[in-house]
């Protein structure tokens, strides 16, 4: 399990962030514009996130865009699902089912 990936998680701006990354690269100005925090702000949070493993960064000209590295979070969600009750992922399956 990665406690950085958990650390940096646990930092709000840091999630609203990779939620940004997650279907498409952004640049540190487009992310600073969504999120709206400077861009040496975004920077900071960016180097934690590649730091821990969550996102990677892919040149493209001048620009530097940013993207989530899905398999930064397996740690944490091993983690999640070691931690989940055996009784409530018996629920949730069954209501899962029920759905169906």
């Amino acid at each position: 399990m990665s406690e950085a990936a958990l650390q940096a998680i646990a930092e709000p701006r840091r999630r609203e962030i990779l939620k940004l990354v997650r279907d498409r690269p952004h640049s540190v100005n487009e992310i600073a514009e969504q999120v709206e925090v400077t861009q040496q702000a975004v920077s900071q949070h960016l180097k934690v996130l590649r730091e821990a493993g969550l996102v990677e960064v892919r040149p493209q000209g001048q620009r530097r865009l940013y993207v989530m590295r899905p398999e930064g979070l397996e740690g944490v969600r091993a983690l999640l699902e070691d931690l989940w009750p055996a009784s409530l992922q018996r629920l949730k399956l069954a209501v899962e089912d029920d759905r169906r």
